[in-house]
């Protein structure tokens, strides 16, 4: 392992992937409701994880070969994601989780780097929130982990807030609010942020798994598995 690989940015994709797994097997067992809370912690670890990849890098060196790989990969496989997320979820009337995160990259990179340009991946951000997976406060998510990644103790209770807000997204929480499911998806979407603060932060005697390059690959592959074993 790369001596400035971090194990506990590593736990948190695992868990990301793990809990969207989880969630999407609902399309297989329909009836296991309860899956989608679990689901609810996805998103936020990775908003958790891009935040922790752009907080390590240099403040005011946003133009670099790194950050122009990264932007490539996310952008490729937004594109790439679409065909597998619609032929899973027929009839979304969203994109995959993909444009969303990608638009949450730049406009924490904006925040980082102190670039103006936010304002314009902000603005844009509003104006398609309709189609975006979990909606502009999705895209605000990454840099509130980012922020929450510079305070001191109490700074989760911003993306907590952020992750119960995307999530209000979704039209069926918000036409069943006192639903017991809706509450817990709720509590689940607001205790991400700890949650994968402290995995972020601990100390790791054991090696963690490298999540690599082949995890972009995982979002649209696992999407047409799941979707074969649910004919």
């Amino acid at each position: 392992m790369s001596p400035s690989r971090s194990p506990g940015l590593d736990l948190v994709k695992w868990l990301a992937m793990l809990s969207m797994v989880i969630d999407h097997l609902r399309f297989i067992w329909p009836a296991a409701e309860w899956l989608f809370v679990i689901g609810r912690l996805a998103f936020p670890l990775f908003c958790l994880g891009i935040a922790a990849n752009v907080a390590r890098s240099v403040q005011g060196q946003l133009f670099t070969r790194a950050n122009g790989r990264y932007l490539g990969w996310m952008l490729a496989f937004s594109v790439l994601s679409e065909w597998p997320y619609h032929a899973l979820d027929v009839g979304t009337g969203t994109f995959s989780i993909m444009p969303t995160l990608t638009l949450g990259l730049l406009l924490a990179w904006g925040v980082h780097h102190h670039r103006w340009s936010l304002l314009s991946v902000l603005l844009v951000s509003l104006l398609v929130s309709d189609v975006l997976m979990y909606g502009w406060p999705g895209v605000v998510l990454p840099s509130a982990f980012l922020l929450a990644l510079r305070g001191g103790a109490g700074t989760w209770l911003v993306p907590g807030f952020i992750a119960v807000a995307a999530n209000l997204t979704n039209r069926w929480l918000q036409l069943n609010p006192a639903e017991p499911i809706t509450l817990m998806a709720l509590c689940a979407a607001l205790l991400s942020a700890p949650l994968g603060l402290w995995v972020l932060h601990r100390q790791y005697r054991l090696p963690v798994w490298r999540v690599g390059r082949w995890g972009y690959w995982f979002y649209p592959l696992h999407l047409v598995v799941i979707r074969l074993l649910a004919r």
